[in-house]
């Protein structure tokens, strides 16, 4: 690693940290239908305001031990694992897209920097769907359905800059089939496939799209197969029960960052395996 992609990388992580904080607070006041931006964060015990210096990204949990400076009510352990998943998630994406793109000289080409943030966007997005979907089994369209805009505007600079229409193409086509896939799933499986889960779809398919066929057959079965297993360990733990559903969404996006990150290779794997590689 060079030293401009170590800072440019190290930059990212840092960048991370502190969204990871606001994602927080996204994960908490996106499904009760508050504003995001106001009123300043606050203790939920005693409503006291958090103070800019105890607002630090892990720092001020680990100084103030896990509780609130005022009345010492314990604060939950996922808010500094929150901004620590979002920095290390920000530094590999950063560190991936720069390796993908072939390396930097000087400063990053355009397209790198276009695909660079719309990974960063859908990083981000991730980490607090995952949340929303894991405390309330739900995937609001205020969040979903931006990204896939805001992605597509991005990919698309990308594309013209860097002349990527194939990545352009796939990603219209990996979109609509996983959108289409998982639609009739819904459809025929009414109560267990949401739609929330349909319009996601669209979003994880635009983004393996873009980074290759390999990466989007396997992203996308890798969600059925990490959500499967998740399954059959909260049944062997009798944590669930034959029949009550699991959210989805957390698994259909780790499978997407699976593909994304590891599609080619496994695909590689699999053929070699078969005989076909």
């Amino acid at each position: 690693m060079t030293v401009l992609m170590g800072i440019v990388v190290g930059f990212a992580g840092v960048l991370g940290l502190l969204i990871g904080s606001f994602l927080n607070v996204v994960a908490y006041r996106v499904p009760e239908g508050r504003s995001v931006v106001s009123p300043a964060s606050a203790c939920p015990s005693c409503g006291s305001a958090i103070r800019p210096w105890d607002n630090i990204p892990v720092f001020s949990w680990l100084i103030l031990r896990g509780r609130c400076r005022d009345c010492s009510t314990p604060i939950s352990v996922r808010y500094p694992l929150v901004e620590a998943a979002t920095g290390l998630a920000f530094a590999a994406v950063c560190w991936w897209a720069i390796t993908v793109a072939g390396g930097i000289a000087e400063a990053p080409p355009l397209p790198t920097v276009f695909g660079a943030f719309a990974f960063l966007l859908f990083a981000g997005v991730s980490i607090v769907l995952a949340l929303i979907d894991a405390d309330t089994h739900r995937l609001p369209d205020v969040i979903v359905l931006p990204t896939l805009g805001v992605g597509a505007v991005l990919l698309l600079a990308a594309a013209v800059t860097g002349g990527g229409w194939g990545d352009a193409l796939r990603a219209v086509v990996g979109s609509g089939v996983l959108f289409t896939c998982y639609l009739l799933l819904a459809l025929a499986y009414r109560g267990g496939m949401g739609f929330g889960d349909v319009k996601l779809a669209a979003v994880i398919g635009m983004y393996l799209g873009w980074s290759g066929w390999s990466e989007l057959i396997v992203g996308s079965f890798a969600a059925f197969v990490l959500g499967g297993l998740y399954a059959v360990v909260l049944l062997g733990l009798r944590r669930t029960s034959r029949g009550k559903g699991i959210p989805f969404g957390p698994w259909m996006l780790a499978g997407c960052w699976v593909g994304v990150f590891w599609g080619e290779p496994l695909a590689r794997f699999y053929l070699s395996i078969v005989g076909l590689n």
